[in-house]
């Protein structure tokens, strides 16, 4: 599956809170981009690719039940969220799950506690992808990381079946450059010529002996599968 250090958005205006959480993370190698006041982080958790975001309700200029409803109003892919607040009562725990919460946690709370909620929420975000994954004329099989189109096997590299999987994924949305590099290399990125060759192998493969090429180059905005429903 996949290996690479998780990259985690930390949206919490305590300098020291974050520091703490900064601290225990970096044992574990994670990559990680912190917020302190809602309207940034809303602007990074929809413009960046995170797997798990850490998020405080009582924050400056957006508070966090705001990020929340705006992100899943807005974003085009899921991002699971957990989210941190000092208030216990029922009502702020129902208020965010219903905007789209994935988890809770009350201050003052345990790191490795929040270490492993977030690593639960991107496994269990992870688990319905392992099977097969059908769009359109394609088929891909996560277990023999098989790619078929229009029933005919086809051969891939690993990073061309890496960008196949990402687009199948996120169909009919748009995946950014930055959040294609992301997903295949995490915070060690190549330079652009590396995604470009890769992408020329994947459609040399997936779209030349076919009447019609399923990969689209969105300009300025990233790629996405032209598949036509229907």
């Amino acid at each position: 599956m996949h290996n690479k250090e998780l990259k985690i958005l930390v949206i919490e205006d305590n300098p020291e809170i974050s520091l703490n959480i900064a601290d225990y993370f970096q044992q574990y190698g994670t990559v990680m981009d912190f917020a302190d006041n809602g309207q940034l982080g809303l602007t990074l958790a929809i413009e960046q690719y995170y797997d798990c975001i850490i998020l405080d309700i009582m924050l400056p200029k957006l508070d966090g039940l705001g990020v929340c409803q705006q992100l899943r109003q807005h974003a085009t892919r899921y991002t699971p969220i957990i989210m941190m607040t000092a208030r216990d009562s029922l009502a702020d725990k129902r208020e965010g799950f219903e905007l789209g919460a994935d988890d809770y946690l009350t201050k003052p709370f345990d790191l490795e506690e929040l270490w492993l909620r977030c690593n639960a929420l991107v496994k269990r975000h992870i688990q319905p992808m392992q099977s097969t994954l059908t769009v359109g004329p394609l088929q891909l099989d996560n277990q023999t990381k098989q790619v078929r189109r229009d029933g005919l096997a086809l051969k891939l590299q690993p990073i061309p079946w890496q960008i196949i999987h990402i687009l199948m994924q996120a169909h009919p949305s748009v995946v950014s450059r930055t959040e294609l590099c992301d997903k295949i290399w995490g915070d060690e990125h190549t330079d652009s010529d590396a995604l470009r060759s890769h992408l020329y192998q994947l459609r040399k493969v997936i779209d030349k002996p076919f009447t019609s090429p399923l990969i689209k180059t969105m300009h300025g905005i990233g790629f996405c599968l032209d598949i036509k429903n229907g």
